[in-house]
């Protein structure tokens, strides 16, 4: 039974570090002005799913709904640092992102016109690529992303 609760802790955790990190991203927005392009907001997109899926898996009865959370989730981790790596690597040297995987997938969902303040594409690539204590920002969401993979690790191969 312990294990099964530290499961559901680290599910639990997972959750409210993914919601932690929108809301980072939205103090930088409107307090410091750090705009995002369309890859920053699909990085808000897959932590927002992370958050949804952690909180069902931790809350849902059985073993199973919390396995099945915790593999969702560092899928969703693995989409999260393969975002951020192309957006550091890739996009960060382009000046427009139209026509890129994360505008595609943010205009398909219609995310801009269904919750503009937190999924509206206000900078381009180029310009939304800045650094937080010498660290460009993609990086500290990377590693973000991998520290979620590695807590949904934990409550995968946890018992009960």
């Amino acid at each position: 039974m312990r294990a099964a609760g530290s499961g559901r802790a680290l599910l639990l955790g997972i959750a409210a570090l993914s919601v932690a990190a929108v809301a980072a991203a939205l103090v930088a927005q409107y307090r410091f002005d750090m705009q995002p392009c369309p890859w920053c907001i699909l990085q808000r997109v897959i932590y927002v799913l992370i958050a949804v899926i952690a909180a069902l898996g931790a809350l849902l009865p059985g073993t199973a709904a919390r396995r099945s959370g915790a593999a969702a989730v560092l899928l969703l981790a693995g989409c999260g640092v393969a975002s951020a790596v192309y957006q550091h690597v890739v996009a960060s040297q382009l000046y427009s992102c139209s026509l890129t995987f994360a505008d595609k997938v943010i205009n398909a969902l219609k995310l801009e016109s269904l919750v503009p303040s937190v999924f509206g594409v206000t900078a381009s690539c180029a310009d939304a690529a800045v650094s937080v204590l010498g660290v460009p920002f993609e990086y500290w969401s990377l590693a973000l992303f991998v520290l979620l993979g590695v807590m949904a690790l934990g409550a995968l191969v946890r018992r009960g």
